[in-house]
């Protein structure tokens, strides 16, 4: 298991009439999640597609629990609970400053060779970094 936390502001333009951050704006925030978990373990989506790997979003599910508001701190735990294969799956929870959980959510990406757009394996370099967080 693979966990980070990312930290983001609510900025005043992602919230919308009622005061609420958009909806739209969480798959963002998420986002950010997953690529610092990545980036914390020494991998980042450029290095993957310059190596001709993608990563589109395969399926995304959130459940809101309570609403994010303007200039609140917002603290995203993003899990890996298993190893990747064609498909890699991020398990996120977002809490607000006041340490209330605003959402939970999953986000399952999948690998994907730039060159025939067709599904793959993760490469090499990024498994056996994962491998040794596993019990594999």
């Amino acid at each position: 298991m693979y966990i980070t936390e990312k930290e983001i502001r609510v900025r005043y333009g992602e919230v919308d009439q009622m005061g609420y951050v958009y909806y739209g704006n969480y798959a963002l925030y998420l986002e950010e999640g997953r690529t610092d978990n990545l980036r914390q373990m020494g991998l980042t989506y450029k290095q993957l597609e310059e190596d001709h790997i993608i990563m589109p979003v395969l399926e995304m599910k959130i459940k809101y629990i309570l609403p994010a508001r303007y200039d609140d701190l917002l603290t995203i735990k993003t899990t890996l609970d298993k190893l990747p294969a064609t498909r890699i799956t991020f398990k996120a929870e977002m809490f607000n400053q006041n340490g209330d959980l605003m959402n939970i959510s999953e986000t399952t990406l999948v690998f994907v060779n730039k060159q025939n757009m067709k599904p793959c394996s993760p490469p090499d370099y990024l498994v056996e970094k994962f491998k040794p967080l596993f019990n594999t």
